[in-house]
């Protein structure tokens, strides 16, 4: 996959625009501060279930960690192939 497809899906996720995104990867952050200063973090990430590493994903109480959590299972959906349009839950 590319790129570009997983700037998309982390754009969809936090509401970073892409010069943004590079900002804060230029910056280093830590996921606590990217998760933090997100601009708006979706509402339809709510939709994002199953498992990651064992544990579900809408099970896990501390919030940042779910947050983590949230990214790694959109990601995990992206190189297991499916489309753009189910992983973004359109």
């Amino acid at each position: 996959r590319t790129k570009a497809e997983v700037d998309e899906i982390i754009g969809w996720l936090t509401g970073y625009s892409q010069e943004m995104l590079e900002d804060q990867l230029a910056k280093n952050a830590s996921f606590e501060t990217f998760f933090v200063q997100a601009p708006r973090m979706n509402p339809s990430r709510s939709l994002i279930t199953g498992v990651i590493c064992g544990i579900r994903v809408e099970d896990i109480q501390e919030p940042l960690m779910q947050e983590i959590r949230y990214l790694d299972k959109l990601i995990d959906e992206l190189a297991m192939g499916r489309t753009m349009t189910k992983i973004l839950r359109n």
